[in-house]
């Protein structure tokens, strides 16, 4: 059984002006992202900087996250690292808080061969009992899985169900589902390739654009796998040009400023990310009129 299916939203860390985490708006974006249909909690991922948030801010916000949101859909808890102890101790704390499942990151910066990729992931998912959905994107990280060793983990250790798969390379993601029979839980890590992965036999994304439109990216995935394939495919297509403004920069720092240019105040982005430059986000403001976004 998938951990869910359709349209999980990696959600935006809210951050108050002095840059700590704004928890009052947290669980009010939550609420919002409930009431617009979203499958699905994706938190402390890369679009929640997970990279800036210190390990006590990091299962904070999981277990706040999933306190508020109290089995009303499934929470996914982000809890890689380069480290393999850190992500050991991280994954347990958010089995232990009642998770529903774990997103993994492939291992940045000191990277790893692809039997150390094996070793990393067996070893963490070892050590819980929730399902675990590893991350493929080696354009943050520096490190790709192969085909063959995604296919690996998935047939070989019990409770990694699934990938986040954010390479961009269409013919991994077929390749992945060959090896595999299709017998894994296949999700898009790019807005622009939601259909496409579908198409192979995904079920779902895990989606930036679901922070300011989670009724519309649910319903691309939902139209799909109810088989109204036409209108998924049109839905994916009239939201490109949003999507390409909302990637303009280095994500999450356009979503963000969508997010505040709609009035959400969710505040400021942690250095080493800085705010939009105003061209991009004139832009951005344009893309999102014309998608028929409300702003402030």
């Amino acid at each position: 059984m998938a951990i869910f299916k359709g349209a999980g939203v990696a959600i935006i860390t809210p951050m108050k002006d002095n840059y700590e985490v704004n928890y009052d708006k947290l669980d009010e974006i939550l609420e919002e992202q409930i009431a617009g249909g979203t499958d699905a909690v994706v938190i402390c991922g890369t679009t929640g900087e997970s990279a800036t948030l210190s390990e006590a801010e990091h299962m904070e916000a999981i277990r706040f996250t999933i306190e508020r949101v109290n089995h009303r859909i499934p929470v996914v808890a982000g809890t890689g690292s380069n480290c393999t102890a850190t992500a050991v101790q991280m994954s347990k704390e958010a089995d232990e808080a009642g998770a529903d499942g774990i997103l993994l990151v492939t291992p940045y910066y000191n990277k790893g061969t692809q039997n150390g990729l094996i070793a990393h992931f067996s070893k963490i998912a070892g050590e819980v009992k929730i399902p675990a959905i590893m991350y493929n994107i080696p354009s943050r990280t520096g490190v790709g899985m192969t085909p063959e060793t995604i296919a690996h983990l998935v047939n070989n250790v019990e409770n990694i169900v699934g990938v986040k798969e954010a390479s961009g390379n269409i013919s991994h993601v077929a390749e992945v589902m060959n090896l595999c029979d299709g017998n894994i839980d296949m999700y898009s890590g790019n807005d622009d390739q939601i259909v496409p992965l579908l198409s192979l036999g995904g079920i779902g994304v895990i989606s930036v654009l679901s922070n300011v439109a989670p009724a519309y990216t649910h319903d691309i995935v939902a139209k799909y796998l109810e088989g109204n394939v036409a209108e998924s495919r049109d839905l994916q297509l009239r939201a490109i040009p949003l999507i390409k403004a909302l990637f303009s920069e280095v994500n999450p720092i356009p979503v963000k400023a969508a997010m505040n240019l709609m009035g959400k105040a969710v505040g400021p982005v942690r250095l080493p990310l800085t705010e939009m430059e105003e061209a991009h986000k004139a832009a951005l403001a344009e893309e999102m009129k014309k998608f028929g976004l409300k702003l402030a």
